[in-house]
């Protein structure tokens, strides 16, 4: 008598979303990510880097929503935290002048912390290592930077003498963009090369917080990556997991 073995509560649901004909997992959402990552130093001096920058942002936001949203409901709902987002971005852009940025850096932030959590939530849940696995360990890496770059943007705009840039050609810039960008992920790789200083109290607090999740990620992430390699599965089964 064939025994049905129980659901997996670590497996995220399967790829084929609540609308039937979308096929969306982490690795798509990787390679945004990373289209994002490295265009972000090219288009800022471009004419029209902002409406590019404008639509990369929002192809992203568009692919993380179809990664973790593997039911109807989660995808509907991640879908409600990407709207402010999405909206405010595109409003910052056509009306710099009336929309603050702030609207669009809180929403992103709020959405960015959704996505991440649900990528951490089938990281740490899933019963074995695969590529579906692997790139949402560093789509949430990756994602961790970006948030941290949208707080110091953040922080900027409120207090614009936060941050002390140094260096002949960093002197007139402002945490803004690519800076915000650059130095966000030195922040988070703990690499710290000293021409971007935080210097007001918010400021040092995010960027030492930043520095601690780093190091954590990396840490937890390899561990628990490691005991799920070295770990058998039960089921004697070698198909992987989709979210």
């Amino acid at each position: 008598m064939h025994e049905t073995a129980p659901p997996n509560p670590g497996a995220l649901p399967p790829r084929r979303h609540g609308l039937g004909f979308l096929r969306f997992s982490a690795v798509e959402m990787l390679i945004v990510l990373g289209l994002l990552f490295v265009a972000t130093p090219f288009i800022e001096g471009l004419p029209n880097g902002e409406l590019i920058e404008s639509v990369l942002m929002s192809l992203f936001f568009l692919s993380a929503v179809l990664a973790v949203g593997g039911r109807r409901r989660s995808l509907i709902l991640t879908a409600l935290v990407a709207i402010p987002a999405v909206v405010g971005k595109w409003m910052n852009h056509l009306q710099p002048q009336t929309f603050p940025p702030a609207i669009f850096l809180v929403s992103a932030m709020v959405f960015l912390t959704v996505i991440i959590v649900q990528l951490l939530r089938f990281v740490l849940r899933t019963p074995r290592v695969n590529a579906e696995v692997l790139c949402a360990s560093i789509s949430a890496y990756l994602t961790l930077g970006m948030l941290w770059s949208l707080a110091y943007r953040l922080v900027s705009s409120v207090n614009p003498a936060a941050f002390a840039i140094s260096g002949p050609q960093l002197a007139h810039q402002s945490m803004s963009g690519f800076t915000a960008f650059y130095f966000s992920y030195v922040t988070l790789t703990t690499v710290g090369y000293g021409d971007i200083t935080p210097v007001s109290s918010v400021a040092r607090m995010l960027a030492v917080m930043e520095s601690m999740t780093g190091t954590l990620y990396v840490a937890i992430l390899i561990a628990r990556l490691v005991a799920l390699y070295s770990t058998p599965d039960p089921s004697g089964k070698s198909e992987q997991n989709q979210p």
